[in-house]
């Protein structure tokens, strides 16, 4: 698979550079409400990078703009087919550029314009991260999960840093997601679709666009990729450098996770190896080795039985990364377009996400999503209205095509009851398939005495439950979880079998943005997800049984 040298040329970025008062703080954004301005311009031609891409096609590949939608039933497929229409004569002709026509938000200010537009450039001459062949297989994959036979477990660091950046942090992590990976597909009996946090999401949307602390104020940090989160002028400066050490990272970090998924690392023969040594001796360590010498018992009963267990789809494992498609430039940067599609991708992760501050449906990284054949995801407050849910939806997926969309509901468990209902009603009403997911964490965020934020693991429980109650009520499919987590034996959210205290915090309190659930947390989540997998598959099965009056 070769990859050819020419590049897609972006546009000067002086249209998203704002102009410094000239003062002694000239290095530091202006004091106003933040928001870039991007004028129209001519559309540049170029000739792109074309996107190295699987040897094998897409079984359903991604159907370009001008073909018709796959129909669910004829009613909703014409009534898709009208709003469509109407859709793309208001949206208009997509580009790489387009998304500068519109009002963006959450993106930061950067005081050298030139280096930002070299910078931009070397990034659009460096490799894809991922492969549009691999963002097609996940999106098959989703779509099982629409339908209820495949569940999502998406989860990773809140937001990656470069000092914590090393081996054995991504092996902790990957190896938990593995377990809590066997403990679902062990319960659920159906395929669990693993996709992290990890390679990519540095990037955060911030509340304020400046921080204060002791009558001095500064630009709020904003990841890794952008600023640096000590609180002194300089580190505060976005540094357009930051998104190529932020390129080198993801690199190195999908590099390892493609060695531990197809290296022997992840093979289902060892199961019982994939404890982490500080859960070794807890509760859910020990049922997690009770589950894998199960586990371990059925393997040497396939092979004693002559079925083979060296088979790749017993020595490998799927894995997929993502994160919040947030920094437009850098993602632009990332765009090729397919060969085998002739569709664009962005290269820099399989799945990337619509973030609750910026999923505006005029808004820019709405724009962009619409025109990158990813599959994507919403993230879903109470806030949301189920029209605009819906006319969300149309925009980023115009051929109703399963897979394409994942709505990742966070709001409380109490929200839940009441809001999701709603949600699922409308999407159903028109016709839409997505992958519902839920996101148990940003719902649930508190501040201890200490003053830390943190999560009460009873509260994400309760979410994790109203998700799979509402769901059971309204007789669709929870597609998956969406967590935010680590290996690590950190002190960042309260709870769990292992009670973490508020006085435990801050003997572990790694995180740089908002807390994770760690390792024992984490297990036991999948546990009790599990069980609730359990309960719909015996359901599932004691109805298909009366059904065929047997």
């Amino acid at each position: 698979m070769a990859l050819s040298s020419t590049s897609c040329v972006i546009p000067t970025t002086k249209s998203f550079i704002q102009p410094q008062p000239a003062s002694h703080t000239h290095f530091l954004p202006s004091s106003k409400s933040h928001q870039p301005t991007f004028p129209n311009k001519k559309t540049t031609s170029f000739s792109p990078i074309v996107a190295v891409h699987a040897a094998e096609p897409a079984k359903n590949p991604v159907v370009s703009d001008n073909k018709s939608p796959p129909a669910t039933s004829s009613s909703s497929s014409k009534s898709a087919s009208k709003v469509n229409s109407s859709n793309n004569a208001v949206l208009g002709k997509w580009s790489l550029e387009s998304w500068k026509s519109k009002k963006a938000l959450q993106l930061p200010e950067y005081p050298d314009a030139a280096e930002l537009e070299s910078v931009l450039r070397t990034i659009e001459s460096f490799p894809p991260i991922v492969f549009a062949g691999e963002a097609r297989s996940l999106e098959e994959r989703l779509a099982e999960a629409a339908m209820g036979n495949a569940f999502l477990l998406q989860g990773g660091d809140c937001a990656e840093s470069f000092k914590e950046f090393n081996a054995n942090n991504i092996r902790d992590t990957f190896r938990i997601l593995l377990q809590m990976g066997a403990v679902l597909m062990f319960g659920g009996q159906l395929p669990v679709i693993k996709v992290g946090r990890m390679a990519g999401q540095f990037a955060k949307p911030r509340s304020d666009s400046f921080e204060e602390k002791n009558g001095v104020k500064l630009p709020s940090y904003r990841g890794d990729n952008v600023n640096g989160d000590a609180f002194d002028a300089k580190s505060r400066i976005p540094d357009p450098q930051r998104m190529i050490r932020a390129y080198c990272q993801s690199a190195a970090t999908l590099n390892l996770l493609r060695a531990f998924a197809t290296g022997g690392y992840a093979a289902m023969q060892r199961v019982t190896q994939w404890n982490l040594d500080f859960t070794e001796h807890s509760e859910q360590g020990d049922r997690y080795r009770e589950l894998a010498n199960r586990v371990d018992e059925a393997l040497g009963f396939m092979a004693a039985a002559g079925l083979t267990v060296d088979h790749p789809i017993m020595t490998t494992t799927e894995f997929w990364t993502s994160h919040e498609c947030l920094l437009l430039p850098y993602e632009q940067s990332l765009t090729r377009l397919d060969s085998t599609s002739g569709l664009y991708y962005d290269c820099s992760a399989h799945m990337l996400w619509a973030g609750e501050r910026t999923r505006q449906l005029d808004g820019a990284h709405v724009e962009f999503l619409r025109g990158v054949a990813n599959p994507l995801g919403i993230k879903v407050s109470d806030k949301m209205d189920p029209n605009e849910l819906v006319k969300l939806i149309e925009i980023l997926n115009p051929q109703n095509k399963a897979g394409r969309i994942t709505v990742i509901v966070r709001m409380g468990a109490e929200n839940m009851r009441v809001k999701l209902p709603h949600l699922i009603r409308a999407v159903r009403r028109s016709g839409q398939i997505v992958t519902w997911v839920s996101d148990p964490m940003h719902g649930n965020t508190i501040k201890a005495p200490c003053g830390l934020k943190t999560r009460p693991f009873d509260a994400i429980r309760a979410e994790v439950r109203a998700f799979f109650d509402v769901h059971e009520q309204e007789g669709s499919h929870p597609g998956g979880v969406h967590l935010e987590m680590t290996g690590q034996n950190v002190t960042e959210c309260i709870g769990g079998s292992r009670t973490v205290t508020f006085d435990d915090l801050s003997s572990r309190y790694h995180t740089h943005c908002d807390p994770r659930l760690n390792a024992s947390q984490s297990l036991e989540l999948a546990f009790i997800i599990a069980e609730r997998l359990r309960k719909r598959r015996i359901k599932s099965q004691q109805s298909t049984t009366a059904s065929l009056g047997l």
